[in-house]
């Protein structure tokens, strides 16, 4: 579904963020990707949604290439970035009113029910709490109905409790709209939690160390956290930022 090749970028200021940076995700697949901060995870994201050109590299999605945003590809950022004089529904709306359609997309009315926000179509953003918005800016990014979801540190900024509830939920949303998604996170619990497959990033410039894949059955719930397995995984994730730098690995 989603491939990238060789991804390196520099910026004007010379600050080398990535660099052959490679991955491929399946259909349906939930791919983390963690590392130390300023290693060049949210570039990458950038690149993979089309809103960045890369210094050298290519990526595919569904075997074309990906040279320009794109509804076929959502993204979800930290902020929630809602317009304050629009109500949930209509910020939910707005990528159609962009013109941002495929051949398909959900209606408000799904969404809005599929996170848990039925009753509160017609408040506006300051209405409601940090995880509230995050769940309208999920809904954003999905009414396309894209085939992929970016996920840059989406729950970052809320409380654990919010966090936990809001991660949970995004696992079940993934799965019911069969959605294939990459999560940038500090969180190694949260990306364990949520993927099929946790690749660790090397310190700036970005390139993989290495991938843990996560056989935990779905749905998923935190009561896992205390599970062996579970303890396992995240001490997989932990030694591999944790090793001395070795050359780029390639990421299938």
């Amino acid at each position: 579904m989603l491939i990238a090749e060789h991804i390196s970028h520099t910026y004007p200021n010379g600050v080398e963020a990535l660099r052959q940076f490679s991955l491929q995700l399946s259909a349906g697949q939930f791919m983390a990707i963690v590392g130390p901060s300023g290693c060049g995870k949210s570039t990458l994201l950038r690149v993979l949604a089309g809103l960045l050109r890369p210094t050298s590299g290519k990526v595919w999605l569904a075997g074309e290439p990906v040279t320009q945003p794109s509804p076929r590809i959502g993204m979800m950022f930290q902020d929630a970035a809602l317009l304050p004089w629009r109500t949930v529904a209509q910020n939910i709306r707005l990528p159609l009113e962009l013109g941002w359609r495929g051949n398909a997309h959900f209606s408000v009315e799904e969404l809005i029910q599929l996170v848990g926000l039925r009753g509160f179509e017609h408040a506006y953003p300051r209405e409601l709490s940090g995880g509230m918005a995050q769940r309208v800016s999920l809904a954003r990014a999905l009414i396309t109905r894209p085939p992929v979801l970016l996920l840059d540190e989406p729950f970052g900024a809320l409380d654990a409790m919010t966090r936990e509830n809001l991660t949970a939920a995004l696992e079940g949303i993934l799965r019911a709209t069969q959605t294939t998604a990459v999560m940038v996170t500090h969180s190694i619990a949260e990306a364990v939690f949520l993927a099929d497959q946790v690749v660790v990033s090397s310190p700036r410039p970005g390139r993989p160390l290495g991938i843990v894949r996560v056989t935990l059955p779905r749905p998923r719930h935190w009561g896992m956290e205390s599970w062996p397995e579970f303890g396992h995984l995240v001490g997989q994730v932990r030694a591999l930022l944790a090793q001395p730098l070795v050359e780029p690995a390639r990421v299938n």
